[in-house]
């Protein structure tokens, strides 16, 4: 007996209005309505202002800090699971807090699967999101997750520059795996930068394993936050006799001076998607975003259908 689809109701947090206004636009839809009532200690409440009873909601919402954006997905949850929503899709752009994916010293949490937890207890049924930190990630659900890949819109993309003597570069070793992704696609080179940290987002030592001399580089990274290593990967592959470097990265975090440097690294184009909103104040001028409206879209419309999204997947 196949399964009785529902009408889907879309509604999102603050942070991610714009992506999510895109995408219910590529769904054919609009946004359900929701007030949310704010005391002066910083505490506040939304409010679904439309019954939910029966449906199936998707919620839109990326986790990056500060801890409110998280906190405004949790509340909606619990407020869709306590209005008898059928089912309460969590659909997460970016999934804030999962470089803390396992114990890498001694009295540290995992913060990456605590979300989890969260995200279940207040209500989610099924996440969506896309391109986690770690991959194992999806392991620390109970429920089912959707993992999507932005190689799905940036491989197009990348192809469409036409560059010659391309090299798709991993700016660490645990990005290699994600580089050679891209490679075998591209049916290019891979070169890999070994890096050793002082301490977080402070690089102490850099060095290339692989050659660049001549070549076109492409860096590729799941997400991009003070920048410091990819335009200190740029910077040493252009010494190296690059010819030009370009980045790919799916969350453009960009948190303190991340900005500046891309503007005065020697990166010629930054390319990166709308899962966090770029700030308005700040320079962008090497900074490409490419939207993932359409690949959200497409894909929260098979999940409403219950049918296979295997297709959405080039990598």
């Amino acid at each position: 007996m196949s399964q009785k689809v529902l009408e889907a109701k879309f509604f999102t947090c603050k942070q991610s209005r714009v992506l999510a206004e895109k995408i219910v636009a590529a769904y054919g839809t609009t946004l359900g309505k929701v007030i949310t009532t704010e005391y002066s200690d910083g505490e506040y409440q939304p409010s679904f202002e439309e019954s939910v009873r029966g449906r199936r909601v998707f919620l839109i919402g990326s986790t990056n800090p500060s801890a409110d954006h998280l906190m405004e997905l949790l509340l909606m949850l619990d407020a869709a699971k306590r209005a008898s929503a059928r089912h309460v899709t969590a659909v997460i752009p970016y999934y804030g807090w999962a470089r803390q994916d396992r114990k890498d010293k001694s009295r540290v949490p995992i913060a990456a699967k605590l979300i989890a937890q969260m995200l279940e207890t207040a209500g989610a049924t099924r996440i969506v999101t896309m391109d986690l930190h770690a991959a194992q990630i999806q392991g620390f659900f109970e429920k089912p997750v959707d993992h999507l890949f932005a190689s799905t819109i940036f491989i197009p993309y990348l192809k469409s520059l036409n560059i010659d003597n391309l090299t798709i570069a991993s700016p660490d070793m645990g990005g290699s795996k994600r580089a050679y992704s891209y490679a075998k696609v591209m049916e290019s080179d891979v070169v890999i930068c070994y890096k050793q940290r002082e301490k977080a987002n402070i690089i102490s030592y850099m060095e290339l394993i692989g050659n660049v001399t001549g070549k076109n580089v492409v860096l590729v990274d799941d997400m991009v936050d003070t920048a410091g290593t990819l335009t200190a990967a740029a910077n040493l592959m252009m010494e190296r006799g690059a010819l030009s470097v370009r980045a790919i990265c799916t969350h453009p975090v960009l948190s303190g001076d991340a900005y500046k440097r891309i503007e005065e690294s020697q990166l010629l184009e930054m390319i990166v998607t709308d899962t966090i909103p770029l700030k308005a104040d700040q320079p962008k001028s090497k900074i490409t975003v490419v939207s993932t409206a359409e690949l959200f879209a497409d894909v929260l419309k098979s999940v409403n259908q219950y049918e296979s999204i295997s297709s959405k997947f080039l990598m």
